[in-house]
């Protein structure tokens, strides 16, 4: 669960066209389902305070899966809002019920590294411009200015960066518990069977908020996560 819910919470990143103004506190309520099945519970929150914002996500395990994992995935994000939107200075993974796979990175800007705590083992990685974290990148999406056809980022899970390409493949009118939006549609642009693949649907009148996500890994399993609440001012 915990491998597939944090994939799926920092899919990708991509260009989108604002649609309305950004908001300065968001809360957005997601369902995680397996093959059709539910398994779990996204609870996400961000804010703004002046050029400083925070995110911070917690899912939890829910239905068939609780019964062999009940457990709790954590995610946060802080940082700074700048011109290209926002830039994160500290993040962190963790679960409640086990210190595995807990990570913490502090980003050095100034000094263009990323320092990463995994697990009580110290490790620096260069970070490229603009880099997103595994959380800050579904809210980058709001900051962007472009509906480019294909889109470019690095991103970083706490303790490598990589870079994710994103193509726009069209832009479907869709149907979630939260209501119906006109979507642009995203895609990871992978370079071969190994790669796991991403996309993303993002509300055009919702300041391009994501409203559904999907993660398929090489192995064809896939998890799909779907907005039913938001709130926003």
């Amino acid at each position: 669960m915990k491998t597939l819910i944090a994939l799926t919470l920092g899919l990708l990143a991509s260009g989108a066209a604002l649609a309305t103004a950004t908001p300065s506190d968001i809360a957005a309520e997601y369902n995680l389902t397996f093959t059709g099945i539910t398994i779990g519970h996204v609870s996400e929150t961000y804010s703004r305070t002046g050029d400083r914002y925070a995110i911070r996500s917690v899912a939890r395990a829910e239905g068939p899966l609780k019964i062999f994992l009940d457990d709790q995935l954590t995610l946060s994000s802080s940082g700074r809002v700048v011109a290209t939107g926002l830039q994160p200075l500290e993040f962190e993974q963790h679960r409640a019920n086990s210190s595995k796979g807990a990570v913490q990175a502090t980003f050095d800007w100034a000094k263009g590294v990323m320092i990463s705590d995994d697990e009580g083992k110290r490790s620096e990685t260069p970070l490229p411009d603009q880099t997103q974290d595994r959380i800050s990148v579904m809210y980058q999406f709001m900051n962007l200015k472009t509906a480019d056809a294909t889109v470019a980022m690095h991103m970083s899970n706490g303790r490598k960066v990589e870079l994710y390409t994103y193509r726009l493949v069209d832009e479907p009118h869709i149907a979630t518990p939260a209501g119906e939006f006109d979507t642009l549609h995203y895609e990871r642009v992978t370079a071969g069977p190994r790669e796991s693949k991403a996309e993303v649907w993002l509300a055009k009148d919702r300041f391009n908020f994501p409203v559904r996500v999907e993660f398929t890994d090489p192995k064809g399993f896939r998890v799909e996560q779907t907005l039913v609440g938001l709130t926003a001012h």
